[in-house]
């Protein structure tokens, strides 16, 4: 965030762009219904919705008690004075978008990928820093409970020093039904230079770095494949190993999107030289294996008692979130309320331009063509 940001006491007055599935999450902060953050009022005020579509800005507009509904976002930045500016559309719309919200003065909170590079990326920040805006592309799993949980004991040493970081992605992306597969309106992501899988890679990047610290993967070996076949697929898997030096020694990352197996799941290991921690954020619970009281004979049993009361009582929790029809996205929430609060305080954001750029150049590493296999 630039330095010369100005600290405010009113509510900042907020706007969305795009109103696919992403923007009900948005919109469900926004209104002050969330789950996770609450009630807002006090330091957002959701001033207008805006999509090319009349119908579905009217819908967002009114569903969540936005002041007024617009098509068209240059007359949107026109007629409304903007302190923030949520950017939901496909990425290829992002760059111009962002640059007309920065340029009118807004800050720019955008979906990911942000952009198609870490050239494209700094391109923009340099906008954002030129018009003296902020600008965070949104990294939401890693303010989910699972997340932040791992994170902690890796940071209070309770894994002892990180080895290996697994990340894997569970999903039908290939299905006709889908909002990826249909051959008849392909989505705008087919155009990246990861296709459907760019909509995945920034999560597997910035997760892995955040875990990671400043580690620099030196070996890196990316397998991307189109399994399927399917004509308008550029990838439909991923299987890449990463190898870098830490402090302690060699530590491993391995990410893989996985289009052919069933349930759908988005699973985060990470061993450490005394133990590990298991999360999955789309059925979120917490396995943690690592030395008890009882010493060594005791403690597999221990940690299998400890695991198992732990998965009765995520599975309860899940079933309450599923009854109150929650959704995965309270890492998303509770980034936004960080993120309103930095911008309301004049403190800088929870994810900053090097995060941001530090996914990105990981990105382009496993695509460029020297790693692959």
């Amino acid at each position: 965030m630039n330095s010369s940001h100005q600290v405010t006491h009113r509510p900042l007055r907020a706007a969305v762009v795009g109103s696919g599935a992403i923007s009900k999450e948005h919109l469900t902060f926004l209104s002050g219904r969330s789950h996770t953050a609450g009630n807002v009022a006090d330091r957002v005020e959701l001033a207008a919705v805006c999509d090319l579509s009349p119908v579905a800005a009217d819908y967002g507009a009114n569903e969540f008690g936005a002041h007024r509904a617009y098509t068209d976002l240059a007359e949107m930045l026109t007629f409304e004075d903007l302190d923030v500016v949520h950017i939901l559309t496909p990425p290829a719309s992002h760059v111009p978008l962002a640059t007309l919200s920065l340029e009118a003065g807004a800050n720019v909170i955008c979906e990911k990928p942000i952009t198609s590079s870490a050239a494209e990326l700094e391109q923009l920040l340099a906008v954002a820093h030129r018009c003296d805006r902020a600008i965070m592309e949104s990294h939401n799993y890693r303010f989910n409970d699972g997340y932040l949980a791992i994170r902690e004991s890796l940071d209070g040493g309770r894994l002892g020093d990180v080895t290996e970081i697994e990340i894997r992605i569970c999903l039908p992306v290939t299905d006709p039904d889908g909002r990826f597969g249909d051959p008849n309106l392909p989505s705008p992501i087919h155009r990246m230079p990861a296709g459907v899988l760019h909509d995945f890679t920034t999560h597997f990047a910035y997760l892995l770095l955040g875990l990671t610290g400043d580690v620099k993967f030196n070996r890196v070996a990316a397998a991307w494949s189109n399994h399927s076949g399917i004509p308008h697929f550029r990838y439909d898997d991923l299987d890449a190993l990463l190898i870098g030096e830490g402090p302690a020694g060699p530590i491993h990352g391995r990410l893989r999107f996985d289009a052919g197996s069933s349930p759908d799941a988005f699973t985060l290991i990470a061993r450490g030289t005394r133990g590990w921690m298991e999360t999955d954020f789309f059925q979120p619970h917490l396995r943690t294996v690592v030395p008890r009281p009882g010493g060594a004979q005791l403690s597999p049993i221990v940690n299998h008692v400890a695991n198992g009361l732990g998965l009765v009582r995520d599975g309860v929790t899940n079933f309450g979130r599923k009854l109150l029809q929650q959704t995965p996205y309270h890492g998303l929430h509770r980034m936004l309320d960080e993120t309103y609060r930095a911008l309301g305080n004049g403190t800088p954001l929870p994810v900053t331009s090097g995060d941001m750029l530090a996914a990105a150049r990981l990105v382009d590493h496993l695509l460029d063509d020297e790693v692959r296999l």
